[in-house]
C-alpha cells in the first residue's frame, strides 16, 4: 500500500521485519518407479502395464484414505542397442508414479510394500507443507509485527511516536527442511534371482520439521523528533 503525500513536518521511518519459525510437515512425497525388460517389445509393454496397474490398485485399495495425491508422471520405453549395427539387445520400459501422503502413520509400511514389489524402485521421502498452511500466515503476521515493533522503538528513541503506515511490501517467503541428518530411502526390488538384498531394510521415518521464513519492508510516518 502506498501514499506518496507526506507532511514535510513528519518523520518517515523505514524498517524491515522478519520471522523465522519451525513447523511440523503436513505432507510427504515420494516416487515409485516400476520397470520391465525383455527382448520382445510387446512383452515389455504388457508387463509394464500390469505392474503399473498393480501398484496403483494396491495404493488405492489399501491406503486410499491416507493418500493426498496419486498420479503417473513419466513413462518411457526404449531399446537397448549393442554395437554399431543398431542391433537391439532388449527393450526397457519404466513408469514413475508420484505419491503424496497425508497420514504419516502408514508411510513406513507403504514404502516397504512398494519397494518389495518385483522390478520396482522407491525414492523419497520429501517432507513439505501445504500451499495454504497456517504456518505461512503465522510467519507473515510475525514479520509484520516485528516491523511495527521496530518502527515504534526507533520513534521512541527519537522522542517521537509513529502515526500511520505509508507502505508495506512483502519481500520474501520461503520454506525448507530444518538442517540435520535426515533419512533418504532408495530401495530397489529385483526380479527373483537378482542380487538385491532380501532382508527387510531398517527405515527411520521421523518427519523433518520445516523452517518457514518471511520478511517485509515497511515505511511509517512519525511525529517530529524531539532531539
Amino acid at each position: 500500500m502506498r501514499d506518496q503525500t507526506v507532511d514535510r513536518d513528519l518523520v518517515v521511518i523505514s524498517v524491515r521485519g522478519e520471522a523465522n519459525l519451525e513447523a511440523e510437515p503436513e505432507l510427504c512425497e515420494f516416487s515409485v518407479a516400476v520397470q520391465a525388460r525383455d527382448k520382445d517389445r510387446k512383452t515389455v509393454l504388457e508387463r509394464l502395464t500390469q505392474r503399473n496397474n498393480d501398484v496403483l490398485q494396491e495404493i488405492k485399495t489399501g491406503y486410499g484414505d491416507a493418500v493426498e495425491k496419486l498420479e503417473s508422471s513419466r513413462i518411457s520405453v526404449y531399446p537397448e542397442q549393442r554395437g554399431r549395427d543398431e542391433k537391439v539387445r532388449a527393450y526397457v520400459g519404466s513408469v514413475r508414479i508420484q505419491v503424496i501422503v497425508r497420514d504419516f502413520t502408514v508411510l513406513g509400511e507403504l514404502l516397504l510394500r512398494l519397494a518389495d514389489r518385483e522390478m520396482s524402485q522407491v525414492d523419497g521421502p520429501y517432507w513439505r507443507l501445504r500451499r495454504d498452511s497456517d504456518a505461512y500466515r503465522e510467519a507473515r503476521t510475525q514479520a509484520v509485527g516485528e516491523a511495527v515493533t521496530r518502527a515504534r522503538e526507533y520513534a521512541a528513541a527519537l522522542g517521537s511516536e509513529i502515526i500511520s503506515l505509508l507502505e508495506l511490501a512483502d519481500t520474501g517467503l520461503s520454506t525448507h527442511g530444518v538442517a540435520g541428518p535426515q533419512p533418504m530411502v532408495r530401495m530397489m526390488a529385483m526380479a527373483p534371482g537378482g542380487a538385491a538384498d532380501t532382508s527387510p531394510p531398517a527405515i527411520d521415518l521421523e518427519p523433518q520439521r520445516q523452517n518457514v521464513y518471511a520478511s517485509v519492508e515497511a515505511r511509517f510516518t512519525a511525529r517530529p523528533a524531539q532531539l
